[in-house]
């Protein structure tokens, strides 16, 4: 939630936005088109995402645009730049601009209330980063996604096996976006994948990096000042990962015996892989989640039932897609 002064502003871009905001089109969006016969063809919806310069928004959003084509469903994009005045303001004027409902990937996942209240009706379809359960509302509000959690188990146990399942481990976590649902889920179930695996893990850095190879490596010569050794890196998405197995490299360590995970399985995560240097990912599949979230979209935007939809879960406020692991046995046939 945020504090009131926040709340207020939105509030009142909100009033802005229903006064003025009377089309989408008229605030920057651009409009996509597409043709096919799929469930809830016809419906208008309105697709907000702060930016695309990380790897796997990037691929979502445009995994999205061709869900959008292939179920014939009209498609306006439009980057909000972050802004979460913006981002209520384009909320607030969906439905008079004639859309039937909004995926949304909000730049602060604490803000769901207030998007929900903006949309005047509209259902909302998050994406990409999970608001708390009690903004959800089945049929309605609903978050479409991957069950976070297991990606930090897939790495936990991973890293376990390959180890040999040692009962102590020097470990480094490098974090995504601070307050960012994956990286808190991540996070934890890696940690408690490790307790559960009978490792007592010694924490010897956990930071942000904020989903940036830079950063990663930035922060891993900072690690090595502290004269520590570590013995595993996790990473909560893959370009961290990278970043890691550069850090690693600068420092003239063996990234084969230090084993490096990430979360994403994007192009250059399973090429890393291939070539012997990041040991395991998960698949974050972004072709299904776009899918799912266009489907979804529709239905709603349409007045049905999530219970069409493939993943629905039993209270009918989130479409799960699966994770899967990625290592060298399967990273060829992932992209």
């Amino acid at each position: 939630m945020l504090k009131n002064k926040s709340f207020k502003r939105i509030i009142g871009c909100i009033l802005v936005g229903i006064l003025m905001c009377t089309t989408i089109m008229g605030c920057g969006a651009s409009s996509s088109k597409g043709s096919g016969g799929a469930s809830g063809a016809g419906a208008k919806i309105l697709f907000l995402i702060p930016d695309v310069n990380d790897t796997f928004r990037n691929t979502l959003a445009e995994a999205i645009k061709a869900a959008a084509s292939q179920q014939g469903v009209t498609l306006d994009y439009v980057e909000t730049g972050g802004s979460v005045e913006f981002e209520a303001n384009q909320v607030a004027g969906a439905k008079a601009a004639g859309y039937d409902a909004i995926i949304l990937r909000p730049a602060d996942g604490s803000t769901a209330l207030q998007m929900n209240v903006a949309s005047n009706g509209l259902p909302i379809i998050y994406v990409n980063n999970q608001p708390a359960d009690e903004h959800l509302t089945a049929n309605k509000y609903i978050y479409v996604g991957s069950n976070e959690s297991d990606a930090g188990r897939y790495q936990g146990e991973y890293v376990l096996q390959k180890l040999g399942n040692p009962k102590s481990l020097n470990v480094i976590i490098f974090q995504g976006e601070a307050g960012h649902s994956a990286t808190i889920a991540r996070t934890a179930s890696v940690k408690k994948a490790l307790k559960d695996g009978g490792c007592n893990a010694n924490y010897v850095f956990v930071d942000s990096a904020n989903w940036s190879d830079v950063e990663a490596r930035e922060k891993f010569a900072i690690f090595m000042k502290t004269g520590q050794s570590v013995d595993a890196i996790f990473c909560n998405n893959d370009t961290m990962a990278l970043g890691a197995v550069e850090g690693l490299k600068d420092f003239g360590l063996d990234y084969t015996k230090i084993p490096v995970t990430g979360v994403d399985a994007t192009a250059d995560g399973c090429a890393s892989i291939l070539a012997g240097e990041m040991a395991f990912t998960v698949l974050q599949d972004a072709k299904g989640q776009g899918a799912a979230a266009v489907q979804a979209a529709a239905v709603l935007g349409k007045g049905g039932d999530l219970s069409s939809v493939e993943g629905v879960s039993e209270d009918k406020k989130f479409v799960w897609v699966p994770f899967a692991p990625v290592d060298k046995s399967n990273a060829a046939s992932i992209n």
